[in-house]
Parts: C-alpha cells; sequence; structure tokens
C-alpha cells in the first residue's frame, strides 16, 4: 500500500457502509436510483480496487439478446467512482466529475458481468494533489468488464477531475 492509498479511518468507515448490501441499496435508491434499478452491486473495495457487478436482465437488455451498454457504462463508471467518493471522504470537500468516457466493446455481454478498477492509487494521489495545491487534477481510471467465462466483454476509460473546494 504506498501512502496515497494509506487506510483512513474516514475511508474504512465508507468501505463498511457501501459494503452493507442494504445500506448501498438504499444509497442507490436515494442517489442513483438507475443503478439501484440496473441492480449494480458492489462486490469488493479496498484503498487499491473496487469491483461492481451487473447482470443482463429484462431492465437491462438491448434488442440483441446482451447487456445495454449505458448498463455496462453505469457498473464501469461506479467502479471507479466509488473508488473517487472513499478517497474524497478523507479530508476537506473535494468536487469530483466524470468529464470524459471512452468505451469499447470486445464481446456479447450477457450473463454476470463483473467490472473491475484497479487505479485507487491513482485517484488517491489525485486526490491529495488538488488539496495540497488547490488546483484541479484529472485522472483516467480504466474499469475492465468480465464475463463469468473469464472472457472481457469491455473497457472502459473513464476521465475524472478532482477539485479541491476552498
Amino acid at each position: 500500500m504506498s501512502p496515497t492509498t494509506a487506510d483512513t479511518p474516514q475511508a474504512a468507515a465508507f468501505r463498511r457502509q457501501v459494503l452493507n448490501p442494504m445500506k448501498l441499496r438504499l444509497f442507490m435508491l436515494q442517489k442513483l436510483p438507475m443503478a439501484w434499478l440496473a441492480g449494480l452491486r458492489l462486490t469488493q473495495l479496498t484503498p487499491e480496487l473496487a469491483a461492481v457487478t451487473i447482470r443482463y436482465k429484462y431492465l437491462t437488455q438491448n434488442p440483441f439478446r446482451s447487456l445495454y451498454f449505458a448498463c455496462l457504462a453505469m457498473a464501469a463508471e461506479l467502479a471507479s467512482g466509488i473508488q473517487a467518493m472513499m478517497h474524497v471522504q478523507t479530508g476537506g470537500p473535494v468536487s469530483m466529475l466524470v468529464t470524459g468516457i471512452q468505451g469499447d466493446f470486445t464481446k456479447k455481454a450477457v450473463g454476470l458481468i463483473t467490472f473491475t478498477c484497479p487505479d485507487g492509487a491513482l485517484i488517491a494521489q489525485a486526490v491529495a494533489e488538488s488539496r495540497a495545491t488547490g488546483e484541479g487534477r484529472t485522472v483516467v481510471c480504466t474499469s475492465t468488464g468480465l464475463d463469468e467465462a473469464g472472457d472481457v466483454v469491455a473497457v472502459f476509460k473513464l476521465t475524472w477531475s478532482f477539485r479541491a473546494k476552498k
């Protein structure tokens, strides 16, 4: 664990909250209703990595009998965004915003898809630098979606912007 991803009491408390399935569902119902409707699940969250699942079902389907690309993008965004939320909890207020997204689709997405984003250290560093300098920082996070067989179905690159509030 690098110094920028050192666990803090605030980050640990945030993880306990969001890793509780009932509390996460209530949070999503209140703040991310489409994620709640799509059935996104947070399966792993550490200072370095997050994993989010989405299942092919009636509400997430497209006419081609696979997961709708927007549902895949939502899961990919949450995998990086939940880490950003966790790292923002550790100090003064920081605004965060997705400023860009790119998706590459390599296989038909059916069944349970797990998006993993291992960029927690980059996020923590950007948040810390923004707090130290007062200037904005951007990070490009990669969320990779795997199906149940372990095959890559999609890779998303999300550009996050962080700026410490005064």
